[in-house]
């Protein structure tokens, strides 16, 4: 019976869109494996590793009737890279095996029951649907995603924060020394609804999302969040505990604030990174009336200083912060001007974008 046939491109693209859970190394084999469901005309491909589970149904070609097995996922892919993007491929079942021919090569591979998968138990019931389009969610996790922490015994922190409340969605993460926040409008108001994405699945989403048109659906449960977009569906386990309030987190009314381009901070602060120490990612930043100086030296006494000319008229405040930090939130951007708001040595900073209030990152200073 020939399970499926379709140009290496095609299968290639599927198989990927599911195999990015798949951990190489499980205490239950079959997960390393892709299910495949074949149904009228319909193929479905799962794969799962306890916590998120991901199907796409695919439009392939293959004889009529029924048929589910499992077979290895990254062996299947790795032997479609081999071949050129154009050359048809089928896949057919034989026993308890299934083969794989593309050109003249011939694969034959090891099954395992269908039966056996361990598909994820969807919760009983979710709250309202509501939608966004994948390049704004794309955009919101790119934003705040390099905050999150990355193994934390604080396990809540590990994660990003979704806030779905009237016609806004808001992302947060933080790590403990920074936090950062972006929002974006809902076409339809929901009732307020709160949940920690786990960093595997926030990391898999980014890489799913496309930048193209369509909308991403998605519906939190107590301990779950559902989404759906582009064919795919995906469901996965949330993190429990309680994510620190960030409104208390976010500085309002600092009394001093700049604003300049995004790209020279950038370039200036990258420059000045080369001779901070390893271990010891501090810059000093020297504030002042017309200028921006940034400083910073190292355990073999070297030192870079670089200067930015700023329109600003507010207090003078030398303040120092680890350069990662500033670097990883600029880089994640793509506006031209930025906001620094400081208030002095001690208090945390917060950098917005002028006139949007859409996104806020917040990071607290070191000693130097």
């Amino acid at each position: 019976m020939i399970v499926l046939k379709a140009t290496q491109e095609k299968l290639l693209s599927v198989l990927q869109s599911v195999a990015g859970i798949v951990e190489k190394r499980h205490t239950l084999p079959i997960l390393a494996n892709v299910l495949i469901r074949k149904t009228a005309g319909n193929l479905q491909f799962t794969t799962s590793d306890l916590e998120i589970q991901i199907r796409t149904t695919a439009d392939l070609d293959g004889d009529a009737g029924n048929y589910t097995t499992t077979v290895g996922a990254r062996k299947l892919i790795d032997i479609l890279r081999t071949m050129p993007s154009d050359q048809t491929v089928s896949i057919e079942s034989n026993q308890n095996k299934l083969v794989m021919k593309g050109g003249k090569s011939r694969f034959t591979l090891q099954t395992l029951p269908a039966e056996d998968f361990p598909l994820v138990q969807e919760a009983p019931s979710f709250g309202p649907k509501f939608s966004v389009p994948q390049k704004t969610l794309k955009d919101l996790l790119n934003q705040v995603s390099f905050a999150m922490a990355v193994h934390d015994i604080r396990y809540y922190l590990n994660g990003i924060l979704f806030v779905a409340e009237g016609k806004s969605l808001s992302l947060v993460a933080t790590d403990g020394h920074r936090l950062a926040f972006a929002s974006a409008n809902l076409d339809v108001e929901v009732p307020r609804q709160e949940v920690i994405l786990p960093r595997k699945t926030v990391l898999e989403l980014q890489r799913l999302l496309s930048d193209a048109e369509g909308a991403i659906e998605m519906q939190f449960a107590n301990n779950q969040a559902k989404f759906a977009f582009g064919g795919m569906e995906f469901v996965t386990k949330l993190v429990e505990g309680k994510f620190p309030d960030y409104n208390r987190v976010i500085p309002k009314n600092h009394k001093n604030s700049v604003t300049l381009g995004r790209a020279p901070l950038l370039a200036s602060l990258q420059r000045t990174a080369i001779l901070t120490s390893e271990k010891f990612k501090g810059v000093r930043l020297n504030i002042e009336p017309g200028t921006l100086r940034v400083a910073s030296n190292n355990a073999e006494q070297e030192e870079a200083v670089d200067e930015l000319d700023i329109d600003y008229g507010g207090d003078a405040i030398e303040i120092g912060f680890n350069v990662t930090y500033l670097i990883d939130a600029l880089a994640n951007m793509d506006q031209d001007m930025v906001k620094l708001e400081l208030a002095d040595a001690n208090s945390s900073a917060l950098l917005t974008i002028p006139e949007n209030a859409s996104f806020k990152y917040v990071v607290m200073p070191m000693r130097i």
